[in-house]
């Protein structure tokens, strides 16, 4: 999930503690054992430079932030380098919504939805769907459109020219989206794309192979961590791609412990992500401490590290490691 940021981007939120990696890229940087998660770094402190020096001081070795600082303005180099090196071993890895369209980002059109009404109108491209309407201002896409792809594969040129290592995707469960039968009220796993003639699942597989031969860049490969969408770790290939998971409300839901069926079903690929090595960052919106406490238990018991946070993503939040 996202908090909308105004105008271009969303940037950074919270902090979580994560497993230790396992295998390394070929950087192969020191183990990695918390994370720094924000969307909205212009609300962490009162200015840019308060902010750089926030996320330098803090105790983080992985961080997630956005492409800008406010949605305006991209962070420069030497404000990504400076948060890298408050920490021996510290990486810093760029937020990208790679199945949404974002009425806030540069890349958009005023005229693709001129009333706002949240259906795209007549001169929309091809790949824009509807207002997801839990979030304002995002729009559903045609993930495998390649005139959708060439637009994020050219903000990842721009992410390594900034400096980040590596991209933090979110929007990978958009295949679900695409399954859902409106006639059967349910949900089809591995449905066919009558575009494309693979399934929804596959086509993204193929989407984040592209994001990854993207990320090499003068022989050196970038961290790729997706954020939800485990179920993709049964297609073929995919486990090879990424480099980490990122998962949110695995265990509660707001005020309530998330029901046991689906924890149990979440819990069976992210299991699966573990036995390969790749680390799992669990996300939770506790609101109570019923809730928290069963977020903290349950990361526990499955051995992942668990960031608590606010669903506005403002601040660095708690973490609680393994």
């Amino acid at each position: 999930m996202r908090a909308k940021v105004s105008l271009i981007a969303t940037g950074l939120i919270v902090g979580a503690s994560l497993t230790s990696f396992g295998q390394q890229t070929a950087s192969n940087p020191p183990l990695l054992k918390s994370l720094g998660y924000i969307l909205q770094a212009d609300k962490l402190a009162k200015s840019r430079a308060a902010a750089v020096q926030e996320l330098t001081r803090s105790d983080r070795d992985l961080i997630v932030i956005d492409a800008t600082y406010d949605g305006t303005k991209r962070w420069e180099k030497r404000e990504l380098d400076a948060i890298r090196e408050g920490k021996a071993g510290r990486m810093v890895v760029c937020y990208l919504s790679v199945g949404e369209a974002e009425d806030y980002r540069t890349y958009w059109q005023a005229q693709w939805d001129a009333d706002k009404d949240g259906v795209p109108d007549v001169n929309a491209p091809e790949f824009l769907n509807a207002e997801n309407p839990d979030w304002e201002g995002n729009y559903k896409v045609k993930y495998w459109d390649p005139q959708w792809q060439e637009i994020i594969l050219q903000e990842v040129q721009l992410i390594i020219a900034q400096g980040f290592d590596g991209v933090y995707l979110d929007i990978i469960d958009a295949f679900e989206f695409f399954e859902y039968d409106a006639r059967s009220d349910d949900w089809i796993d591995d449905r066919a794309n009558p575009e494309t003639g693979n399934t929804y699942r596959e086509d993204m597989v193929q989407w984040v192979s592209k994001i990854r031969n993207a990320l090499k860049h003068g022989g050196e490969s970038r961290w790729l961590i997706p954020q939800n969408g485990e179920a993709l770790v049964e297609s073929k290939g995919y486990l090879g791609l990424i480099d980490a998971i990122g998962a949110e409300d695995i265990f509660t839901n707001g005020k309530r412990p998330q029901k046991k069926s689906e924890v149990s079903y979440r819990l069976s690929f992210l299991s699966k992500a573990m036995d390969a090595n790749k680390p799992v960052f669990v996300i939770e919106y506790a609101r109570n401490q019923r809730a928290r406490a069963a977020a903290v238990d349950g990361a526990k018991a499955a051995g992942f590290s668990l960031l608590l946070t606010d669903r506005p993503l403002k601040t660095l939040g708690e973490v609680d490691t393994p």
